[in-house]
């Protein structure tokens, strides 16, 4: 066995600048030095035998001159210096000096001080020697009675080693141990003495537990875990102990101690499927997410609820509490409130919907005013849309909800409006008995909405859905006030008069690049008029936005005023209203041109903005009965259209979610039955114990795993030729943040190679946490060095290096021989997430970083879209119906977010070339964006890279 391959106890920081002192020098140093002198000899000792050498001359120097002193800085070095000294000859005999050491263990095994004695014991725990362990067994047993809770708990754990290595020594230990237990009172002995008996005489231990197991409640924390631990395996093992033991995890779910309830509540869903013990696991569980102050804790903890939810039996019971899981909503933290309301929506039935609501409404009314916390906005917008999918499933309920909500169309977060507004679009189309109630609240806030994005869709809502007279005219009215005194020319340039220069300066403004909705550029330039600032606020909304350049507007006022102007027109029948209405909707319009012409507005009006208002005039001059239909009937038939297929692909996506989640059981599967399974089947099943320390390791058992190309061999990078000195190859295995690269050196010489050194760097956002420590490897002999390497981004990282090493005898300088690369996927970092579409253009839109690819020999359009999803984890935003088809050309977003919570945007914009045959390669281009440069750039190399294999 290599020195690498020996178990490590004790990690020591080795300076590597330092030269190597001789065995002379440190001779002397320990014979003759100071207890300083010999302090640092004895750690220069150490580290020379931890770097292979074996000094076999300062063995018995250090046993005559170092041993005897009772300086407990030197006795803690001695310690470490016999846990790693060779301490058998060649042939594998004890040394004879062994025995003097075996002595000097003895009497610091009787040594007064508590410290000494326990730090002795500890190092028991390490020796694998037998025949040194022997001698020692009375003074071991004598410790277990020591006053000191230190040496005890010390002594419990020095005798479960050495009965677990070499129970000859200890036969009785058990028994030993279970008596101790009985008498003894501090906690972590009592912890430690029965962890020893859960692995060494489960029976035992159980005895013990079943005598006191109405007074678990009051034992310590850390005992009660283990107690946990146990009653999980002993029901894992035998499912028949569940009745004796279920009482006690009830009774541990009331601990004082997180940690315990946690464990207790996680075992007690393990153990039985009652909907008694999942309520009482689930209502711990929330129970810890309000109390628990750190929101990861909280974030593990509803993750667990989430998993009992996606258990079909388990539902119903935690439909009952979604009230109290509302409770978590207290918490500042935005993540923890969205994974609650996703959760709380998830289980809300139309047995709780009303009281959700309410519980929702408030929250909402919450949020109104209250600025101190940044994500407010963030989580209002979150409130909103949960009430519209409430709304949406349970159309009972829109009624109490839409008058709460209207209320932030006048809220200056214009994201938080926007998801109003869509909602109250949604409930006026679907529900046509809250239309009265819709228009009348929207009439209501009309005046005070502050966002020029709003305002368009509130108009086009109430020029829609008025359909009486009074509405009509109260829209007319609305609109008039909105607009303030007309024509409006006239009007500014009265309250100008006076304070206008004779001449104005007429500049040109900057260009502005804006992004449309499609991802495509779009630049317009504005003529400004510079003029003294005045007092803008008695202005009326409408007019001020006019008067800021916002044309847009202008152009859906015109198509709203059309439509009820044709609306009144078939309400009313007498001619002269008719005229009147017309007449006045053609004024406003026509103003509005005026204005826009002129020099007054900070950007002049667009040439399509002019288009609009003038057709609308022209509709309104003629009134036909084909224009009537077109404005009045066609619009909302679209809407109509829109609004079902989406719900269509939602009920599709809910479909697929409760596909997902039912058990299927084929005819021909075997049922089993608890009670006929025999004990060695049952202990087959998941341990979950065992499979959270895998998960901790990063070693969980995939599913895929089965696949031969999913081994592990698919990641070992070789680092050297078979024809250098040393052979080096690396298994890299990605654990979220943590990379572990098991690096296989191979002594290919017939030389005994020394300081055998791994020297490692990295290249981008990689981090280097410690040197591995130079080895000796005999000729043909190989070892195994493990590196670690914290990652911070998702970017490529590479790994380079090389291996040095002396040759034992020769007087050249030290070898080297250089490694390949190893780069790291950034794919093992980036997971698949979905956003809304007005997220994604938002975010396409900020993110500053593009790259643009595209370069590969497949021949269609899907197979193009489904390898590039395949190959960089994205997951494609744009619905299957949408790319359903075949018209020779695609579009399509796709989205993905790394570990570290940066977002990746994509978007793909492929044709096929006809003209060029049907053999002819996919052309086009897929632009990725991303806020930082180091993810832009690694996606479209992984992506240029899967083109080019593809192309193999």
């Amino acid at each position: 066995m290599t020195a690498a391959e020996n178990v490590c106890y004790t990690l020591i920081n080795v300076p590597m600048d330092s030269e190597p002192p001789s065995e002379i020098s440190l001779k002397n140093d320990l014979e003759k030095g100071d207890v300083k002198l010999k302090t640092e000899a004895l750690k220069k000792v150490i580290i020379m035998i931890l770097n292979g050498e074996k000094l076999p001359g300062l063995l018995m120097t250090i046993i005559r001159f170092v041993l005897p002193l009772q300086d407990h800085t030197i006795k803690k070095l001695l310690l470490v210096f016999w846990e790693i000294v060779p301490k058998t000859t060649p042939d594998g005999r004890l040394l004879q000096e062994m025995i003097l050491v075996c002595d000097a263990y003895r009497k610091d095994l009787q040594h007064p001080n508590e410290f000494i004695r326990g730090s002795t014991l500890r190092f028991l725990c390490k020796l694998k020697e037998a025949e040194l362990l022997e001698p020692l067994m009375p003074a071991i047993r004598a410790c277990l009675e020591h006053r000191h809770s230190y040496v005890r708990r010390n002594a419990v754990l020095a005798i479960y080693t050495i009965y677990r290595n070499f129970e000859h020594l200890i036969p009785d230990a058990p028994e030993l141990i279970h008596d101790f237990l009985v008498n003894e009172k501090d906690a972590s002995c009592k912890r430690n003495a029965f962890m020893m008996l859960i692995h060494a005489d489960q029976d035992r231990a159980l005895d013990y537990l079943s005598t006191c197991i109405d007074q678990v409640q009051t034992f310590g924390d850390i005992l009660q875990l283990v107690i946990v631990e146990l009653i999980y395996k002993v029901c894992h093992a035998n499912p028949s102990e569940r009745a004796r033991f279920i009482r006690c995890i009830y009774n541990l779910l009331q601990s004082s101690s997180p940690a315990v309830k946690y464990e207790a509540a996680g075992t007690l869903v393990t153990l039985s499927s009652a909907p008694t013990a999942i309520k009482a696991a689930a209502q711990c569980y929330i129970d810890l997410i309000i109390k628990e102050s750190d929101n990861n804790v909280k974030l593990i903890v509803l993750d667990r609820l989430i998993e009992l939810k996606e258990h079909p039996s388990h539902e119903r019971v935690l439909q009952d509490l979604v009230m109290d899981i509302l409770r978590v909503l207290s918490t500042p933290d935005l993540e923890v409130r969205k994974k609650t309301l996703q959760l709380a929506l998830d289980l809300v039935s139309s047995r709780n919907v009303e009281e959700l609501v309410i519980v929702l409404k408030k929250e909402v009314i919450k949020t109104n005013n209250v600025t101190e916390h940044e994500d407010t906005d963030k989580y209002r917008q979150l409130l909103v849309r949960t009430l519209h999918s409430c709304s949406v499933r349970f159309p009972d309920m829109a009624a109490n909800v839409i008058p709460v909500l209207m209320e932030f169309l006048s809220d200056n977060n214009e994201a938080a409006a926007a998801d109003v507004l869509e909602f109250v679009r949604e409930a006026i189309q679907r529900f046509d008995n809250l239309r009265p109630l819709i228009v009348e609240k929207m009439l209501e806030v009309f005046h005070a909405i502050k966002s020029v994005k709003i305002y368009r869709g509130a108009l086009w809502i109430l020029g829609e859905y008025c359909s009486t007279k009074e509405d009509i005219q109260s829209v007319m009215t609305e609109i008039r006030r909105s607009l303030g005194e007309i024509p409006i020319v006239e009007s500014e340039i009265k309250k100008e008069a006076g304070e206008l220069k004779p001449e104005e300066e007429v500049s040109v403004g900057p260009a502005q690049k804006l992004v449309t909705e499609m991802g495509t550029y779009a630049t317009q330039s504005a003529l400004s008029s510079s003029r003294p600032a005045k007092k803008e606020e008695d202005r009326p909304p409408l007019r001020g936005f006019l008067l800021d350049g916002d044309f847009f507007v202008a152009a859906s006022l015109a198509t709203t005023l059309t439509k009820i102007a044709l609306r009144y027109v078939s309400l009313v029948q007498e001619k002269k209203k008719q005229n009147s209405f017309n007449a006045e909707a053609m004024l406003l319009m026509a103003t509005i041109l005026h204005l826009g012409k002129s020099s007054l507005p900070k950007k002049p009006i667009t040439d399509d903005d002019v288009d609009r208002i003038s057709l609308c005039l022209k509709v309104l001059s003629e009134c036909s009965p084909l224009m009537n239909d077109i404005f009045n009937k066609e619009c909302r038939q679209s809407l109509s259209h829109m609004l079902s297929a989406k719900l269509e692909e939602e009920k599709l996506s809910q479909k697929k979610e409760s596909e997902k989640r039912n058990v299927t059981i084929q005819p021909d599967d075997p049922i089993s039955f608890m009670q006929l399974t025999a004990k060695n089947e049952m202990s087959s099943k998941e341990d979950q114990f065992q499979l959270s320390l895998l998960a901790a390791m990063g070693n969980t058992q995939r599913k895929e795993a089965a696949d031969p190309l999913a081994s592990k061999l698919n990641k070992v990078t070789q680092l050297t030729g078979f024809s250098d000195p040393v052979y080096a190859e690396a298994y890299v295995h990605v654990n979220q943040y943590d990379i572990v690269l098991d690096v296989l050196v191979v002594n290919q010489t017939s030389d005994t190679l020394q300081n055998c050194t791994l020297e490692l760097a990295t290249l981008g956002d990689l981090k280097l946490v410690e040197k591995p420590s130079p080895l000796t490897l005999a000729p043909h002999d190989f070892a195994n060095i493990k590196a670690n390497v914290k990652v911070a981004s998702t970017e490529n990282g590479i790994i380079f290096g090389n291996v040095v090493y002396d040759v034992s005898g020769a007087a050249s300088d030290r070898n080297c021989v250089v490694l390949s690369d190893i780069h790291i996927d950034i794919m093992d970092y980036i997971q698949p997430a979905s956003c809304t579409d007005a997220e994604f253009r938002q975010m396409w839109a900020e993110f500053e970083w593009e790259n643009k690819v595209m370069n590969t020999n497949i021949i269609d359009l899907n197979e193009y879209l489904q390898h590039i999803l395949k190959s960089t984890n994205m997951k494609c935003l744009t619905p299957e119906k949408a790319l359903s088809g075949y018209c020779g050309f695609m579009a399509a977003n796709l989205y993905a977010r790394s570990i570290f919570g940066e977002d990746a945007l994509a978007n793909v914009s492929i044709e096929k070339p006809i003209h060029l045959g049907p053999e002819a390669p996919v052309t086009g281009h897929i632009r990725i964006r991303a806020k930082s440069q180091g993810m832009a750039l690694s996606l479209g190399d992984k992506i240029n890279l899967s083109q080019k294999k593809s192309s193999l």
